[in-house]
């Protein structure tokens, strides 16, 4: 769960859609105040970091939160199938916590947070990995380099979605496979409103339902849209949802490239 470009604004406009908080799509507008002087991807990231603990997020949230992300990391893995000769890099590693799952492979992690790379560089001791800070297209890696990639719960808080997906297939090895997981925002905005109502979010969560930065998103895409999305450029070959198939908070997709494509 963490980041790539984000934007400097606190709170994102939307772009174009008005039956969302935020928005559905790619606003060539935004994309474009990306490269403006205010807009200071690290620095916002940054703030990200220290408002939300990864740490104690993995470790310290409410037990309903912790078996949400434990069964993400769970599909995850089962995507992966990582072998100790895989190099597998992670496009938003955070602080880590899902590059620890494969301690035998070989690791590579890019962000722009330098508060959540030091982070992962504290999880990961121990494990062959190399974190770079940066944007993904920006840190020097080859073509075809990984033979997994995972980006989890990032493209929701990235300016240009299509430009991630773009440079992951271009760094997919032939015969790769990618894992990407998104947040089911409608879904989970839903539950979060019937806990207020009820008063249920002081009593589980202690209050703090805001907990993952749910406010730093700029898209929200439904399991159908994200489907679309990815299959522009990959092959959709396996879908799983945490904690269940009837309760989509996380929704997990492994993709491939047609070799014709």
């Amino acid at each position: 769960m963490s980041h790539a470009a984000i934007c400097s604004d606190p709170r994102p406009a939307p772009l174009g859609r008005t039956d969302v908080p935020y928005f559905a799509g790619t606003d060539p507008a935004l994309i474009s105040a990306s490269g403006s002087a205010s807009f200071d991807a690290e620095a916002r990231n940054d703030a990200f970091a220290l408002e939300h603990d990864i740490n104690e997020y993995y470790e310290r949230s409410s037990i309903f939160i912790r078996y949400i992300e434990a069964s993400r990391l769970r599909c995850i893995a089962r995507m992966v199938r990582a072998r100790a000769t895989d190099r597998i890099l992670e496009v938003g590693c955070g602080g880590g916590h899902i590059l620890r799952l494969f301690p035998d492979a070989n690791l590579t992690g890019v962000d722009v947070s330098g508060r959540m790379l030091d982070k992962a560089r504290e999880n990961l001791r121990g494990c062959r990995v190399q974190l770079l800070k940066g944007d993904v297209s920006s840190v020097g890696l080859p073509d075809r380099s990984f033979d997994k990639i995972i980006c989890s719960e990032v493209l929701e808080h990235v300016v240009d979605p299509h430009a991630i997906l773009r440079e992951i297939r271009r760094l997919l090895a032939p015969g790769g496979r990618v894992v990407i997981t998104f947040p089911n925002d409608r879904l989970i905005h839903r539950i979060k409103k019937l806990l207020s109502s009820t008063g249920l979010d002081r009593l589980l969560f202690r209050g703090r339902t805001a907990w993952g930065g749910d406010d730093y998103h700029l898209h929200i895409w439904s399991v159908s849209e994200m489907r679309a999305l990815l299959s522009r450029y990959f092959t959709v070959e396996e879908e799983r949802f945490a904690p269940a198939r009837f309760l989509r908070v996380r929704c997990c997709f492994r993709c491939g490239v047609d070799a014709r494509r």
